[in-house]
C-alpha cells in the first residue's frame, strides 16, 4: 500500500496532499489573494509559497494521522506554471526527500488534473476538458499516451475569465471566476460577441479585447450591466468549449467526457457540457472545488500511479519547466 505525498505550487494555490491507494488522507490548501483589479505576480506568490510551505506541510502530515517514515515518495509538480512558485515548490520537496531519504518524482501538472478526476469519477476512459488559468486543452487518451486533440491557440479561458474580472473589479477572494460566475447569474441580456473555433482549437484573446472595448462602453451609457456581460462572457467561452469537446468526442468515438481544471467547477460550464453529453448518449463527469482546483491530492496521485509503474525521477533531473 503506497502512500504518496504531492507538492503542488504552479500558480497562487500552494497546496500538499498525501494519497494511498486511491484514498485521499488529507489535502490542504492555502491561496496568495491580490486585491481587486489585481493578478498575481511570479515573485509575489512565490513569497506567499515560501511562507507557508511548511506549515501546510505539517498541517497535511497532522490530517493524514502519519510521520514522514510511513512516506514511500515524494511527488512534486514539474510543470507547467509560473518559474518562481514552482521552484520554490520544487525546493522543498527535494529537500524532504533526501532529509526523509525517500524517492522523487516529478509530475506533469495536466497529468496530475486528469488522474485525479479519474480517481474521484471513477471514468475509465473519457474525453478530458482541462480547462484553467493557464490551460484549455481537449485531450484523450491513445495507444498509451495522452494526446492533445484541441487547445487555446493564445490564452486559456481562465486567463480570459481573470482578467475581465479585474476590469470589472470584481473580488479575487476566493477567485475571480468563482465570482464571474456568481455575478453572471444577474445577467438577463445575451450580448454577442465574438465566436471563435478553428477546428478543435478556439481563440479567447480577441474575445477579451472586445469585451474591453464594447463593454465599458455599453456600461457608461447603461445599455447593459456587469451582469448581462458576466452572463454573455461565460455563454460564449462555454458554447465554444463544448463544441470542440463534442467534436474530438465524435472523433475518438467516446461516451464519457470528464472536466478537470479550476473553470471545471463552473455549474453552467458543467450544464452545458451535460446537455450536449445526454443529447449524445454520452455521461459527463466532474469534481468539486475540493479537487477542480490545483491541489497537492492531485499531484500524489499522479505521482502514485508513475510509483507503482516502477518511475521515479533521478535527483539531478528534478528541475522544472514553465511549458
Amino acid at each position: 500500500m503506497p502512500t504518496v505525498i504531492g507538492f503542488e505550487g504552479s500558480a497562487n494555490k500552494l497546496g500538499i496532499g498525501i494519497i494511498r491507494d486511491g484514498e485521499v488522507l488529507s489535502n490542504p490548501r492555502v491561496t496568495y489573494v491580490t486585491p481587486p483589479g489585481e493578478g498575481f505576480q511570479p515573485r509575489d506568490t512565490a513569497r506567499h509559497h515560501q511562507a507557508h510551505v511548511l506549515e501546510v506541510l505539517q498541517k497535511a502530515l497532522d490530517e493524514a494521522n502519519i510521520s514522514p517514515r510511513e512516506i514511500d515518495c515524494i511527488a512534486y509538480t514539474k510543470g507547467p506554471g509560473m518559474g518562481a512558485p514552482l521552484v520554490s515548490v520544487a525546493l522543498v520537496a527535494r529537500t524532504v526527500a533526501q532529509l526523509w531519504n525517500k524517492p522523487i518524482i516529478g509530475v506533469n501538472h495536466c497529468i496530475g488534473h486528469i488522474e485525479m478526476g479519474r480517481l474521484i469519477t471513477n471514468a475509465q476512459n473519457p474525453t478530458v476538458l482541462y480547462v484553467s488559468g493557464g490551460n484549455t486543452q481537449v485531450i484523450a487518451y491513445s495507444q498509451k499516451k495522452y494526446r492533445i486533440f484541441g487547445e487555446t491557440i493564445d490564452i486559456a479561458v481562465g486567463n480570459c475569465l481573470d482578467r475581465f474580472a479585474r476590469i470589472l473589479k470584481l473580488s479575487n477572494d476566493p477567485s475571480p471566476g468563482y465570482n464571474i460566475e456568481q455575478k453572471a447569474k444577474e445577467g438577463k441580456k445575451l450580448i454577442e460577441l465574438p465566436y471563435v473555433t478553428k477546428g478543435m482549437d478556439v481563440s479567447f484573446s480577441g474575445i477579451l479585447s472586445h469585451i474591453e472595448d464594447v463593454g465599458r462602453k455599453l456600461l457608461k451609457s447603461g445599455e447593459c450591466t456587469p451582469g448581462d456581460l458576466c452572463f454573455s462572457l461565460q455563454e460564449t467561452l462555454f458554447a465554444m468549449l463544448v463544441e470542440v469537446t463534442e467534436r474530438a468526442m465524435a472523433h475518438c468515438g467516446s461516451n464519457e467526457v470528464l472536466i478537470v481544471g479550476g473553470v471545471g467547477c463552473n455549474k453552467r460550464l458543467q450544464e452545458m457540457m451535460g446537455i450536449m453529453a445526454e443529447e449524445r448518449g454520452a455521461k459527463l463527469f466532474a469534481t468539486d472545488m475540493r479537487f477542480c482546483i490545483d491541489n497537492g491530492a492531485m499531484i500524489a496521485q499522479a505521482g502514485w500511479e508513475m510509483f507503482v509503474s516502477g518511475i521515479t525521477t533521478p535527483i539531478k533531473e528534478t528541475f522544472c519547466t514553465q511549458r
